[in-house]
């Protein structure tokens, strides 16, 4: 039997801790076949902000050409200069909403705020891999994982 699949990305989260971490981009293609080697992906979620820019256009065009459905947040940039645009309760809900109907969950990101969320779906009898940047994913996340899989070379582009 097949495992049927369900994929989370924290796009933010992965673009500055790939960033930071190794100077690199994340390579979603190889990502994605990767994942698909171990079952059929049911579902695959990329949540981003929206910033409004072209470039970024063409990325989530990018993501959806592979599969993925992109959500988008719009950017909001607050009076005292900060800005907002997490997708930690949308990601939440949909691993919530979904995890019925497939038998292990990928997230991607290093976003410790994630880690009760695993303990719940591994709790439910869900198989949950964390894909991340080694340095900069918060340790509790990859230890509350079944897999923890740093970003390494071939996942970086």
């Amino acid at each position: 039997m097949t495992d049927k699949i369900l994929i989370l990305v924290d796009v933010q989260n992965v673009y500055y801790t790939s960033r930071q971490a190794f100077k690199r981009n994340f390579n979603y293609n190889r990502f994605w076949a990767e994942v698909k080697k171990q079952g059929e992906i049911v579902k695959a979620f990329a949540y981003a902000v929206d910033r409004g820019d072209q470039k970024q256009t063409e990325f989530q065009n990018i993501l959806r050409a592979i599969g993925f459905e992109v959500k988008l947040k719009p950017f909001i940039k607050r009076l005292d200069g900060s800005a907002k645009g997490d997708w930690d309760v949308g990601i939440t809900i949909d691993a919530l909403e979904y995890a019925q109907q497939v038998d292990k969950i990928v997230l991607v990101s290093g976003d410790g705020d994630f880690a009760i969320l695993v303990d719940t779906l591994k709790q439910k009898g869900k198989t949950v891999d964390v894909y991340g940047a080694e340095p900069l994913t918060a340790n509790a996340l990859a230890l509350s994982a079944n897999r923890f899989i740093p970003f390494d070379d071939g996942l970086l582009l």
